[in-house]
């Protein structure tokens, strides 16, 4: 264990066994990442929980009573923070989220194991959401990468769309959407209907989010609603 520059103290992970670089990388970025730390101190599922909560709390658009879609939930930081901020935990507000992954339950989460993409995953989104309007949909889903850069930008601009049209379908008048995008954003003509439905479009990039990653969010709010 030694310092770094600015003397906080610094875990370096020896190699050796059966562990490759790429593990042993990861694992010190972990060890040595100060929002795991946090996160893991306020009960946190993830670090990414710090994330929407930067951008909400400069943007206010996670309010009591409001009803959430969580897109691409597991392991579970961004509800916990939606359910916290909504009033979810004292019946007020609600979340619904779904994710190719398990999730361990959450209180004020309803959760459901499903994938996004699937023909019927919208339906099955409605049938949890109820009869309320959306006033709030979230996406941190993320593609699989393939390493062939083309490939995976596609697959990522084709999640965000599928996630802007469902907020389309969902959401009430002045509601918002905040999905991740990579590389300079939102695509044009992405960003062309964002700017059509939505009164403010911004590209953020919370301090949580690692500064050699190419990741931010797109910040759509004031939905015009549908004609």
């Amino acid at each position: 264990m030694t310092k770094d520059s600015s003397g906080r103290l610094h875990v370096t992970v020896k190699t050796g066994g059966k562990r490759k670089l790429s593990s042993k990388l990861w694992l010190e970025r972990q060890l040595n990442d100060p929002y795991v730390a946090r996160a893991q101190r306020e009960g946190y599922r993830s670090r990414a929980a710090y994330k929407l909560i930067e951008i909400d709390d400069k943007h206010r658009f996670l309010k009591p009573g409001h009803v959430v879609v969580d897109l691409g939930a597991a392991p579970g930081g961004w509800s916990q923070v939606a359910a916290k901020r909504v009033g979810a935990l004292a019946g007020k507000g609600k979340v619904v989220a779904i994710d190719l992954l398990e999730m361990p339950e959450i209180p004020g989460v309803t959760f459901a194991q499903l994938d996004f993409m699937d023909e019927h995953a919208p339906e099955a989104l409605r049938a949890m959401i109820g009869g309320a309007g959306v006033d709030v949909v979230l996406s941190d889903m993320a593609a699989n990468t393939t390493g062939h850069r083309r490939t995976d930008q596609l697959r990522i601009v084709g999640l965000v769309e599928a996630a802007a049209m469902f907020a389309a379908e969902v959401l009430k008048p002045g509601g918002a959407f905040v999905a991740k995008v990579f590389q300079s954003g939102a695509d044009a003509e992405l960003l062309a209907q964002l700017k059509r439905d939505y009164a403010t479009i911004k590209h953020v990039k919370p301090a949580a989010s690692r500064q050699d990653s190419s990741e931010r969010y797109v910040l759509a709010l004031g939905f015009r609603g549908t004609a």
